[in-house]
């Protein structure tokens, strides 16, 4: 029996009204408020009534007042002692079951607090999500925000980055790697990790490198799938608002050896949820014929909502020409 548990927000036992986020693996220190708690499990054992609990004994007395008020008493009292031992008998059993896990040892999480088990999968999600099924949403939980999903465009199952990404359905030999596949747009939501920065502006003026050199430089095993990036020019570099906070955002145009090039964007925003980390979201658009409308990265922006709101166009499952 497999004890993996899907990431999510759980209790963190080791800062009680507090949860933590588990990304499948581990705990990360991403927290936010408790949810309300759910309270799961079988029902608790009802003792029968006093009255009508008899063990077998010696025959009442014959006398037509039913027997003495001692011999009635004593029948209650071990009546109540039974059924106490029956309701602690099941909760020590519920204990033992929920806290271990299948070889019998208490899984470790932060702080010395114990790690979700697969009795806890139930958990809602924050602020009632939409479903993580729905084609035209890419839900982020972990930073509490979604993004529509232009038609034409799909969330991939598997990508060769762990992060959360939307792309173009249609895919191309790259022009400077006929061995590997290139996509004429990509979305991505990431936590920003790894650094000190805390400025938004701060962080997508230092990102945007980094961007343009993973969608247009090389690849993670090092192809210049492009060509490489033979020179850019800033295009934008301006705050923006997002999801009702203050971002900032910086969009490069990146010429490369092969191929048409394209557009690179950093978008930098405080989480709606939790510690209010940054987040970024990068955008990488071919140039040319074949990639989408420069407009389209505007669009996204706009139409990013925290987690349950879809109160404008655009927003929790609405889709988006390109």
């Amino acid at each position: 029996m497999s004890n993996a548990t899907p990431p999510g927000w759980y209790p963190d036992a080791a800062a009680p009204g507090t949860d933590r986020w588990w990304d499948g693996a581990a705990w990360t220190a991403h927290t936010r408020p408790a949810a309300a708690p759910q309270v799961f499990g079988p029902p608790q054992p009802v003792a029968p009534a006093p009255q009508d609990f008899r063990l077998p004994g010696p025959a009442a007395p014959a006398s037509g007042d039913g027997g003495t008020a001692s011999g009635r008493g004593a029948t209650r009292i071990v009546a109540l002692a039974v059924a106490g031992l029956i309701v602690v008998g099941a909760a020590v059993t519920g204990a033992v079951l929920l806290g271990r896990d299948d070889d019998g040892r208490p899984e470790a999480g932060p702080s010395g607090s114990v790690a979700p088990t697969t009795t806890v999968t139930d958990t809602p999600s924050p602020t009632g999500s939409p479903a993580d099924d729905d084609p035209k949403v890419l839900v982020d939980q972990l930073n509490g925000i979604t993004l529509p999903i232009p038609d034409g465009w799909e969330k991939p199952d598997r990508t060769v980055e762990p992060v959360l990404t939307m792309r173009t359905v249609n895919s191309y030999a790259c022009p400077g790697s006929s061995s590997d596949f290139c996509y004429h747009a990509t979305v991505t939501s990431r936590i920003a990790s790894a650094t000190d920065i805390t400025s938004a502006k701060e962080l997508a003026e230092h990102d945007i490198a980094t961007a343009a050199d993973g969608a247009y430089e090389k690849n993670l095993v090092g192809n210049r799938i492009h060509g490489g990036i033979m020179s850019h020019k800033v295009l934008d570099s301006a705050s923006v608002s997002v999801a009702g906070r203050a971002g900032y955002q910086v969009r490069w145009r990146v010429e490369t050896g092969k191929g048409p090039g394209g557009y690179v964007q950093s978008l930098v925003f405080p989480s709606t949820i939790g510690t209010e980390s940054l987040i970024i979201v990068r955008y990488a658009f071919d140039a040319g014929p074949d990639g989408p409308p420069l407009s389209l990265m505007d669009t996204i922006t706009k139409a990013i909502r925290p987690i349950g709101d879809s109160a404008t166009s655009g927003g929790a499952g609405s889709s988006i020409a390109h």
